[in-house]
């Protein structure tokens, strides 16, 4: 004991309760460093401590302090400004754009060492929104800005996830609970760029993908069920075209159109292969991709036909993806909030 005294001379000893508590992180870390971790802070402040040799690279939320009120008026304020800027994207509006934000954020994660995610925020840095696979986020990053000036005690992670599932509900997509307590770290934790998905790849790839993610098949179907939203555009991603006809609403037509759309496989102005059909709508090779694969295949059939089966499992994976290599303490409780229509605004 005298010795493990030794090596973590001068650490708090609340902070290293808190790291000996971190073997429950997903993905079961070791033999990382921890750095530049929070413990006990007003959220979005951030104090660096001291490398932690031989650990897991711990993400330990901040303890609530906070009541859920407080959130949903932050949800309720997103919302209204969705309402109010509707014109974005020819009237498509900000909503699929949010989720893609929150999406990019926490789909940096690396089960092997637990960097990147959606803990510490680093979006807002200069790496990570110059990433060409975060090409067109920047607008969803400047809608929020309002929002945090507005809530400066709220990090920049519980920002851009929480735009996300406000989007997702406001869309007419399922309750996503949402927990607080990511804590912004500095720019030196940003992730390297490269870990966000290659669009223009197969099934093999797709599932090697959302591995590092740990993600099992259904998992992975459900979230790219989220295709249903939204629109490519040639000057961002390399694609072009919307999914399917309600680009505003969170529903389960994408795999329906999987199925019963006749896909023709073409060369875009990019020189990106995408697939297209005549009604103006189109498909990247990773969505082709989950038809297919013998395995993915029953599932996108699953989803077609069951509504409800897609939302149920879509909020467990997006939950899931939301909260990767994070530990929250037991007083941050999941919140579930409510839309606008439920509250009359």
């Amino acid at each position: 004991m005298s010795s493990f005294r030794a090596a973590f001379k001068g650490i708090n000893v609340k902070a290293l309760s808190y790291v000996v508590g971190a073997g429950a992180l997903a993905g079961s870390v070791t033999g990382a460093v921890m750095e530049h971790q929070n413990w006990e802070n007003s959220n979005n402040r951030n104090y660096n401590k001291q490398k932690l040799a031989a650990l897991a690279a711990a993400h330990l939320a901040a303890k609530e302090k906070n009541d859920a009120s407080k959130y949903q008026q932050v949800y309720n304020d997103i919302a209204l400004k969705m309402r109010e800027e509707d014109e974005y994207d020819e009237y498509i509006g900000y909503g699929p754009v949010l989720v893609r934000l929150a999406w990019h954020c926490a789909g940096t994660w690396d089960k092997k060492d637990n960097t990147g995610g959606s803990f510490g925020g680093t979006y807002r840095f200069k790496k990570e929104n110059t990433d060409p696979s975060n090409n067109g986020l920047q607008n969803a990053a400047h809608f929020l800005e309002p929002i945090h000036a507005k809530y400066p005690w709220l990090s920049h992670g519980d920002l851009y996830t929480l735009g996300g599932v406000t989007a997702i509900q406001e869309m007419q997509g399922p309750k996503i609970p949402w927990r607080s307590g990511r804590v912004d770290q500095p720019e030196e934790t940003t992730p390297d760029n490269g870990r966000l998905p290659d669009a223009t790849k197969d099934a093999k790839y797709v599932r090697c993908f959302f591995s590092r993610l740990a993600f099992n098949d259904r998992e992975v179907v459900a979230l790219l069920g989220a295709h249903a939203l939204g629109k490519t555009h040639l000057k961002n991603s390399g694609f072009e075209g919307p999914w399917g006809a309600a680009s505003n609403m969170f529903t389960n037509e994408f795999y329906n159109n999987l199925l019963n759309e006749k896909w023709k496989l073409i060369t875009n102005e990019a020189g990106n292969k995408q697939y297209i059909n005549d009604k103006g709508w189109m498909m990247l090779p990773t969505d082709m991709a989950l038809v297919q694969d013998s395995k993915y295949l029953p599932i996108v059939k699953e989803f077609a036909k069951n509504e409800n089966a897609f939302f149920q499992e879509f909020t467990k994976a997006f939950v899931k993806l939301l909260e990767n290599g994070i530990e929250f303490p037991k007083e941050n409780k999941p919140i579930v909030f409510k839309t606008l229509d439920e509250q009359d605004l």
